[in-house]
Formats: structure tokens, C-alpha cells, sequence
């Protein structure tokens, strides 16, 4: 339409007409190349993890009414969620992000080595882009029936356990890292950690794709004696369930690490890049931190955390550095095509005999 009446002008323009037109054209430009559906309002894309939903949903609500209050532009903040290492997958094919809030650290740099996040991006937000942190707790049923205290536990021949499988899951990876944790950093060998977690993974009758289709599984299908996942959603699971379900902390876990990232090739094409950086600064912020620890995940100010101190039961907590030489070295060791996890679930492991 804007087209059609922009030749049936041109023989007629004399000089101010041509002026007028520049503009028209240069504002219709600008804002069909804004992700914005008016000069008043931007919309983000957030592609996340599973079990982040509800944190998402009050944080992005709090945000707009901070930036509207701050700048009168309404922001409208579009999720996505599946597991983890799908979700990285989707933003390299195309699934225009303007930020992801992933799991795993190597799925936000395998974006990052795909050319779409820049160099250097944990370093241009505060605590390393970690606005938050977790770790792996386990849920079992009313009463425990089963006496699932530890990691020992759950090689027993009568324990069921539920995890997401660490093909295409955060929470996957680190309850298998958690589990391999929890030999070598009690003086095991790396063989004897291979068995364990081999016998643990025998134990496990599904392998769903992401955090929550297991929580699903474990919390309403009735599935498993014992669900591995997020300390945020078994908080969730346990409030669902109506007292049918308990947390146990084990004695020793991994310290999970989901670090954030604005996808800087798509906020520059969506020209939506102040908004984005704006949306994930806004995480570090009082208000935001006081979010985080009330949806279950541990805030990176020592401060708020400190004041949630009896919501977040102690466990040791180790980082990937104490288990592999980094992210890098984890991912390659555990979770690539032939690496340990393949070893002991694959068709010709133990696991699947």
C-alpha cells in the first residue's frame, strides 16, 4: 500500500514533496527493521531451559514495568523453553534470540562458535553473565519408601531413577557430572566412578528430552522412586504434587552455572540491542535478585543470598573444574558421540544389556 502510493506521487513531487518522501522513507525503514510493533513498544525473544518457566514469567513482568516506568517504551518478552543443548541447537538454526538464558555454558558458546554471539561475552556482565546459580537435589516419594539419603542410593536394584537424558539436557549433564562427582571427589578412581554411573543409568527406564517432560514422567505419570533435577524444580514438583512428593539434599553435588547472553548477531538485525542488554543488566538488580531466590534459584548478590540463607539447605558444591579441565573438556569427555555417556548407555554398554 505504502509502495503503491509512493509511485503514484513521484510525477507530481516538486522539491518540499521530495523532502517530505525522504523522511516517510527513511522512518518507514527504520521501522520495519525494528523488532518493535509500535514507536512505544519492542519485543524480545528469551530462548531458556526447561525448568525456568515461572522464574521467566516474573522476571520479564518486573522488567517491563521497570522499563516502561524508566524509558515509557513497553517491552513484550517472548519464551522459549525446551532442554538445553536443543534449545542452543534451534538458535543456530535460525530461532531468532535476542538473548538465551541457557543450562550449560558450552551450549551458550556453542552459539557463540556458530558466529552469532560475539567473543568475550562472559566478560560483559557482572559475576561472569552468571546472575544466578543451582545445583542437583533429588525428590523422591511421600515418606521416602525407598530411604534414598545419597548417591549410593541409587544403584541399589530396587530404586528407580528419573533423569533427562544428557544428549539434549542441562539438567542431564549435571546430574551424570553430579553423580561422577561424588566418586572422585570422595577419593575414587575414575573407573570406579565409570561403574557407578553406569549402574545408575541402568536404573533409569526413561530418558526424556528436557527437565520438565521428566519432571512430567517422575511427578505425574507415577514413574521412578527417585527424580535427579533442578533445586528450583523440585521445589516446584513438590509444591504440585500436594504433599505427595519430598526433597532430599545429597551430601555432596555440582554446582550449576547457567550464564546468560545476548545473541549479538540477532539484536543487531532486530536492532533491538539496548532493550536486550538492558533486559539481561536488569538481572543483577535488588529487585531481580529478590525474584531469583524466591523462585528457588540461588542469587549471585552474596547479599540477597545471605538473607535467603534458610530457604537453600547446605550441600557441597563443586564446580566442572574439579572433575574436567573445563566446560569444553567436560562436554568432549562425557556427552560427545562416543564419549562416556555413549560408553555406558549406548547399545552396547552394561547399562543396555
Amino acid at each position: 500500500m505504502i509502495n503503491k502510493l509512493i509511485y503514484w506521487w513521484i510525477p507530481v513531487m516538486n522539491m518540499k514533496h521530495v523532502t517530505i518522501l525522504a523522511v516517510l522513507v527513511s522512518t518507514i525503514g527504520v521501522t520495519s527493521g525494528c523488532n518493535r510493533g509500535s514507536d512505544a513498544s519492542v519485543k524480545l525473544t528469551n530462548v531458556s531451559y526447561d525448568p525456568t518457566r515461572e522464574l521467566w514469567k516474573e522476571l520479564n513482568k518486573s522488567f517491563a514495568a521497570d522499563y516502561a516506568k524508566k524509558n515509557g517504551i513497553q517491552v513484550d518478552v517472548e519464551q522459549s523453553h525446551g532442554g538445553s543443548g536443543s534449545q542452543a541447537r534451534s538458535v543456530i538454526e535460525g530461532l531468532p534470540a535476542d538473548v538465551v538464558t541457557l543450562a550449560m555454558y558450552t551450549d551458550t558458546d556453542a552459539i557463540a562458535k556458530a558466529g552469532l554471539i560475539n567473543e568475550g561475552w562472559q566478560e560483559r556482565l557482572p559475576n561472569g553473565a552468571l546472575p544466578y546459580f543451582s545445583t542437583i537435589v533429588f525428590v523422591v516419594r511421600k515418606g521416602n519408601p525407598k530411604q534414598v539419603q545419597d548417591w549410593p542410593d541409587l544403584i541399589r536394584e530396587d530404586v528407580a531413577v528419573i533423569s533427562p537424558s544428557p544428549k539434549t539436557s542441562g539438567n542431564g549433564k549435571l546430574s551424570l557430572l553430579a553423580a561422577w562427582g561424588s566418586i572422585t571427589l570422595r577419593g575414587g578412581s575414575e573407573d570406579e566412578a565409570k561403574q557407578f554411573v553406569s549402574k545408575l543409568y541402568k536404573n533409569v527406564p526413561v530418558l526424556d528430552s528436557g527437565a520438565r517432560g521428566a519432571t512430567t514422567t517422575f511427578a505425574q505419570k507415577g514413574i521412578g522412586d527417585v527424580h535427579l533435577t533442578w533445586e528450583n524444580e523440585a521445589f516446584f514438583e513438590v509444591a504440585e504434587s500436594g504433599g505427595e512428593l519430598e526433597i532430599v539434599y545429597p551430601s555432596i553435588s555440582i554446582k550449576a552455572e547457567p550464564r546468560v547472553a545476548v545473541v549479538d548477531k540477532n539484536v543487531d538485525a532486530r536492532q533491538t540491542r539496548e532493550v536486550a542488554e538492558a533486559y539481561l543488566n536488569y538481572l543483577y538488580t535488588p529487585e531481580a535478585q529478590e525474584i531469583i531466590a524466591g523462585q528457588h534459584f540461588r542469587p549471585s548478590n552474596p547479599d540477597v543470598l545471605r538473607a535467603h540463607s534458610k530457604d537453600f539447605q547446605g550441600v557441597e558444591l563443586f564446580t566442572i573444574q574439579q572433575i574436567a579441565s573445563g566446560w569444553d573438556d567436560a562436554q568432549q569427555k562425557f556427552f560427545s558421540d562416543g564419549g562416556i555417556f555413549d560408553q555406558i548407555y549406548g547399545p552396547t554398554s552394561d547399562a543396555a544389556k
